[in-house]
């Protein structure tokens, strides 16, 4: 208790008055993200809003120097526990940080602090005719730091890539204190090891980002989106395969099984047809005349493949309806139950039938809801499965089923994590899918670069 007092007395000492949180109630608000657990058993001893780098290396400085936990944080909106409170210590938040640094049309560059938006990011990019593809469903609160932090994705890293791809440079405060710069402002860097991507997906345990430099490209000329149903999901999957065997690399192809569908109808009513087994949301971009080919050859093909129902957008309001009943569907899952769960697990494209079929047996045997929704286009399956935490044996049966997605996921040849991460909730499984030479590697990089273990401890693994 008196080691906690000092170390609030300090941070009031050295930070703006406003910027240190100390009240319980306050304490407790920040102590949870959207990872959605029964109960919050501990909670941080301060939280902090740091306003410029120096402030977060004072800080860091202090959590040395007392040997306590600081957990970054950015909006709170990943699902896996991955900046909760186990072990007390400072709740770091970075919505204060939130300034476009700089746009740079010529080398096609933004300097970012690491709570600016996603989508932020993306609109003020746009209005120069440079793109920002990485687009995690939650763009519209989703955090520069907290894509960094989990390697977010997203339905357009089919084709684009995901949030590692676009990151050139960090400026990374370390464990102890001081900068590090990982890389450079240009396009291309084989100077020595490649040190950003260890930080890339690494949820804050081995330093922590106080700007980054991403990389843009030329904003699309136009876009158009499809949706197309199926009476089978197999036949769903055999059309994503039929249309990349025609060379058509489309900007997203996302599904939608038939639960996800008719909730979505259901809370927020959309036009979907609600009698059909799979849809898919299919995203082409580019040049006019070479987005009209494309949609066109896609139109083709998704007829061969036993499509029972078309949808394409003309006008941009087409198009959003479409992408917003897609981005509408876990907060319509929602609805179902005081509690909805999340997941996030990826297997190769030629196993993808199997985890989508497996995954909604495993449901029924335990008496689960679930709506599926996903990137297919990359093998990505999102399982949304409502649930009252308040029902002991419903919450039992949930982590049975959960379990076993991961075990079937294993067998399939999959990760259980292409976007989310692994934080916390996770952490227990890793071993299934990562070498255990892999896994005490990555122990010795954390200890390397965190040997007081301070750094958003024991997340990952």
């Amino acid at each position: 208790m008196l080691t906690k007092t000092r170390l609030i007395k300090d941070l009031k000492n050295i930070l703006p008055r406003n910027s240190v949180l100390t009240e319980l109630e306050e304490r407790y608000a920040y102590s949870q993200d959207a990872a959605n657990t029964p109960d919050i058993k501990n909670i941080a001893d301060a939280v902090v809003f740091a306003q410029n780098t120096e402030e977060v290396q004072q800080t860091v400085k202090l959590a040395a120097k007392y040997k306590i936990p600081i957990i970054c944080r950015g909006a709170g909106t990943n699902v896996v526990g991955a900046c909760t409170v186990e072990h007390g210590g400072i709740i770091l938040n970075f919505s204060r940080m939130n300034k476009i640094l700089e746009i740079n049309r010529q080398n096609m560059t933004a300097r970012v602090q690491p709570g600016v938006i996603v989508g932020e990011l993306q609109k003020q990019a746009e209005n120069l005719g440079l793109y920002y593809p990485p687009d995690p469903s939650n763009l519209a609160v989703s955090t520069i730091g907290g894509s960094i932090a989990q390697s977010s994705g997203g339905a357009r890293t089919f084709k684009y890539g995901s949030t590692k791809d676009y990151i050139l440079n960090m400026k990374v405060v370390m464990a102890n204190g001081e900068i590090l710069q990982t890389g450079s402002n240009t396009i291309k860097n084989a100077t020595g090891y490649n040190l950003g991507s260890l930080f890339i997906g690494s949820e804050g345990t081995l330093g922590i980002v106080v700007e980054a430099t991403v990389k843009l490209i030329p904003k699309p000329q136009t876009r158009q989106v499809i949706m197309a149903y199926f009476d089978r999901i197999s036949e769903s999957i055999d059309a994503v395969d039929a249309i990349i065997e025609q060379q058509i690399f489309p900007t997203t192809i996302d599904f939608m099984d038939q639960n996800a569908i008719q909730t979505v109808e259901k809370f927020y009513p959309s036009g979907l047809l609600t009698d059909k087994e799979a849809a898919l949301i299919i995203e082409v971009d580019g040049f006019k005349n070479a987005v009209e080919y494309q949609k066109n050859v896609i139109l083709s093909i998704l007829n061969t493949a036993h499509a029972s129902a078309i949808q394409s957008s003309s006008t941009e309001e087409e198009y959003n309806k479409i992408w917003q009943a897609r981005r509408s569907s876990m907060g319509a899952c929602a609805k179902l139950k005081p509690n909805v769960t999340t997941d996030d697990v990826i297997v190769p494209r030629q196993n993808l039938a199997k985890l989508v079929v497996g995954i909604r047996k495993i449901c029924e045997k335990y008496n689960l809801e679930v709506c599926m929704v996903g990137h297919v286009g990359d093998g990505s399956v999102h399982p949304q499965i409502p649930i009252d935490y308040n029902n002991k044996d419903e919450y039992d049966r949930f982590k049975k089923a959960k379990s076993e997605i991961y075990d079937l996921t294993a067998n399939l040849g999959g990760i259980l994590s292409g976007e989310h991460g692994i934080g916390s909730l996770k952490r227990d499984y890793i071993n299934l899918v990562v070498n255990p030479l892999a896994l005490e590697y990555m122990r010795t990089i954390k200890k390397t670069f965190d040997p007081d273990n301070i750094l958003n401890p024991y997340k990952i693994f």
